[in-house]
């Protein structure tokens, strides 16, 4: 529930730390901000945009293609990884609809979670995902609204990383948790529906790039597959950067000429990283 990480929140105008009042969040400043009917609150400044925020349909398909087990594998060991950090406070930055999250705070029942999306409507789905998740709608790239040093452990699948917030919001200990794919991932698939491959050194530029914020502690590399319809394939599709990039119609005709069902591999890297002084 939301009142579950208020006292993580601080207000996106100015910073200062916000109390749970009735149906609101407000600060000494006078800012307040309404918690939705569905228990999540929006915490984007007046002067945000959701810009390419996950629609309701996307929403949808995404939640219905993980609650089918696709990505059991990669969830099942972040889950794990995360418990063993020990973690009180978890911040999922770029959680959707809390999927992973959720899975989290099983294996972890001390542990309270923050899930942060830029979708609304991912974070009506995510309110619910777990008795001990709270969700508010907040912008990676801006301030995040949580205080210095409030988190044990951010989580990142599959989402922007902004280090210099996610340095901030940790305690010195404190691990950032990534799970990104690899350049195996859905490979075959790349050429025949003319999707974006994935640069062969995406892990090392992310290094490069969490670098002077963060030190690599360890790392991962998780091979599957997964039997997919044609329909779960242009979900997958959706999920990543290839979203932007093959029209809808033209993804339809081009799985048109492929098997359905079809088999299709899975390749994660789950690295941890230890927040650095």
């Amino acid at each position: 529930m939301l009142a579950d990480v208020v006292p993580y929140l601080v207000c996106p105008v100015c910073g200062a730390d916000l109390d749970l009042t009735g149906r609101r969040l407000r600060c000494p400043g006078g800012h307040a901000f309404d918690i939705a009917r569905q228990g999540y609150a929006n915490l984007l400044p007046g002067n945000a945009r959701p810009g390419t925020a996950d629609t309701p349909e996307m929403v949808r398909a995404r939640d219905e293609f993980l609650e089918a087990g696709h990505f059991a594998a990669p969830a099942d060991r972040l889950a794990w990884n995360v418990s063993q950090a020990g973690a009180s406070f978890v911040l999922d930055a770029g959680a959707g609809t809390g999927h992973y999250l959720s899975r989290i705070l099983d294996r972890a029942p001390g542990a309270v979670g923050l899930a942060l999306d830029i979708s609304k409507h991912a974070a009506r789905r995510a309110a619910k995902a777990h008795p001990r998740c709270g969700a508010v709608v907040a912008d990676l790239w801006r301030p995040l609204p949580l205080r210095d040093g409030a988190a044990d452990t951010v989580v990142n699948v599959f989402a922007p990383r902004n280090a210099a917030e996610f340095h901030r919001v940790l305690r010195d200990d404190g691990l950032l948790c990534t799970v990104t794919p690899s350049p195996r991932h859905l490979a075959p698939l790349v050429e025949p529906l003319g999707m974006l491959s994935i640069d062969k050194r995406k892990t090392e530029r992310m290094d490069t790039a969490l670098a002077g914020y963060f030190k690599l502690d360890s790392r991962q590399e998780l091979e599957t597959e997964a039997v997919l319809t044609h329909d779960e394939v242009a979900t997958l599709v959706g999920m990543g950067p290839s979203a932007h990039h093959v029209p809808a119609d033209r993804l339809r005709e081009r799985l048109d000429r492929l098997p359905d069902p079809l088999t299709a591999p899975l390749s994660f890297v789950l690295s941890t990283y230890r927040r650095l002084e």
